[in-house]
């Protein structure tokens, strides 16, 4: 629906006060009507939205203004002499301008004149940056993406000062009107990836996204039912930073404090910035002990839970592994018990405000766990395990991966308790093929195990020295695959 811009003013307000109930339901929709230049004029603001100091400074330019300055070409000359703001734009449209409006622009609109004129004077609520409290360093930047998408693009910007970088928005939700920005390097990243993520976002039909980036991760993405993620979330500028310059996509979405990476395959998911803010040997040693945690939390309890419940595996000098004492209730549903009891202790701490959380990990740590085991209804083994397995969970860079392995392992236990060795292969191998046939984007999700390339298979397990990364991952395609500056 379009509604061109009247040229009296008085019908252009009338409209106004009828789709936005100006001055009865909207306390925080501000329409001043002054003269400007002796014509009649009216500003359109939401207050909460705008910046009061630049809003004032603009209003009294507007009125400064004489009669002989804006008699003839009122537009443009508003524009050009008579408001000291930069970011001015025309519009026709009323409709449109309405959506700029409630996205926090401020409307002009002029007795006579069939062109409204939209300045952007909006300052969002926005909190400080601060470092992310999932992605935690020990060494580095301290800053972190926050709700507001200008400040979040900033963050970027000032890591990457090249004129290549590009930004694109897109508007998305026929109520939300929500801002997405698409962020890539020009010359770098591959055209058929921008253009594929830009038609995704584009083919977006819902009415609002109220839930940002989670939201159109599902629109975009198609992987309802598959828990693996096919994209990267982070809150560190500096991860966006350098994922840019490999070739990928930075998908932005304003109100939300993380970023999309895309595409990523499933060792992208591995990775943490810790690694790369130590020495290559010592982000090796970090890499290996998240690797070996992330290993243990999928691997671990379905094996013992096999060795345990079938000795005849075990070699005779492990013939110790096990149960010492019989329980009248499964050693696979204790540990079902104990996985939800655990979970259930992580949502409850979410819940609770932050001085009590200590003390609701006592109780459920010491007082449940200890009188669970004396009473029977667990083995300690089984204690014991999910604790090594909530240790890999929580260093799993990747809280998406961390629960679709915690779905997966949950799956594992429960074949693997009833059907025993053939239960685990067979859970083994749908893990395995769901890996195989998850694709990001169109890219192979186990590359570079799948297909195969040995060399850079190898840097999954090492952390590379910088000054050795010549070449952009060829997964990607990229345009320019030489990180050298050789030849520029």
């Amino acid at each position: 629906m379009s509604t061109a811009i009247h040229k009296k003013l008085e019908r252009n307000i009338a409209y106004l006060q009828e789709r936005l109930d100006l001055g009865k339901e909207n306390f925080d929709l501000i329409l001043k009507e002054m003269v400007v230049g002796g014509k009649k004029a009216a500003v359109l603001f939401v207050d909460g939205l705008s910046n009061n100091e630049v809003s004032v400074f603009v209003i009294r330019s507007l009125l400064g203004a004489t009669r002989e300055q804006i008699a003839t070409g009122t537009i443009e000359k508003l524009m050009k002499e008579i408001i000291p703001f930069g970011e001015t734009s025309p519009v026709e449209d009323l409709e449109e301008a309405i959506r700029q409006v409630l996205a926090g622009l401020m409307l002009l609109l002029v007795d006579g004149e069939q062109i409204g004129l939209l300045l952007d004077t909006r300052q969002y609520p926005a909190r400080s940056p601060e470092e992310p409290d999932i992605e935690k360093i020990t060494r580095g930047s301290r800053d972190g993406f926050v709700e507001t998408m200008v400040f979040n693009i900033a963050l970027i910007r000032r890591r990457i000062r090249d004129p290549q970088l590009r930004c694109e928005i897109i508007n998305v939700g026929q109520r939300s009107v929500t801002d997405i920005a698409v962020m890539y390097m020009k010359d770098i990243a591959n055209p058929q990836i921008v253009e594929n993520i830009r038609a995704r976002l584009t083919s977006i039909n819902i009415d609002a996204l109220p839930m940002a980036e989670k939201t159109v991760e599902e629109f975009i993405t198609h992987t309802f039912w598959n828990p693996f993620p096919v994209v990267r979330y982070t809150e560190r500028p500096d991860v966006a930073a350098n994922h840019l310059v490999e070739g990928h996509v930075i998908i932005v979405v304003d109100t939300s404090p993380s970023v999309m990476i895309v595409p990523v395959t499933f060792f992208h998911l591995l990775q943490h910035a810790e690694e790369f803010r130590q020495n290559p040997i010592i982000g090796t040693y970090v890499r290996w002990v998240r690797l070996i945690g992330i290993f243990i939390s999928f691997m671990l309890i379905p094996v013992w839970l096999l060795v345990a419940t079938e000795p005849r595996y075990l070699p005779e000098a492990l013939k110790f592994i096990g149960p010492e004492e019989k329980t009248s209730i499964p050693i696979y549903l204790q540990f079902i018990f104990a996985h939800f009891g655990l979970d259930l202790v992580r949502m409850a701490s979410i819940h609770t405000p932050s001085p009590f959380a200590t003390a609701l990990g006592l109780v459920g740590a010491l007082l449940i766990g200890q009188i669970a085991v004396s009473v029977g209804f667990f083995t300690p083994e089984v204690l014991l395990y999910t604790g090594l397995v909530a240790l890999g969970v929580f260093s799993t860079p990747s809280w998406e991966l961390s629960m679709a392995n915690r779905v997966y392992l949950l799956l594992l236990i429960l074949l693997t308790g009833l059907f025993r060795l053939p239960g685990l292969i067979a859970g083994f191998a749908l893990i395995f093929i769901n890996l195989v046939t998850t694709k990001s984007f169109g890219l192979p999700y186990l590359w570079p195990l799948i297909p195969l390339n040995p060399k850079v298979l190898l840097y999954v397990f090492i952390r590379r020295p910088i000054p050795l990364q010549f070449y952009r991952p060829r997964w990607l395609e990229t345009r320019d695959s030489d990180r050298t500056t050789k030849g520029r």
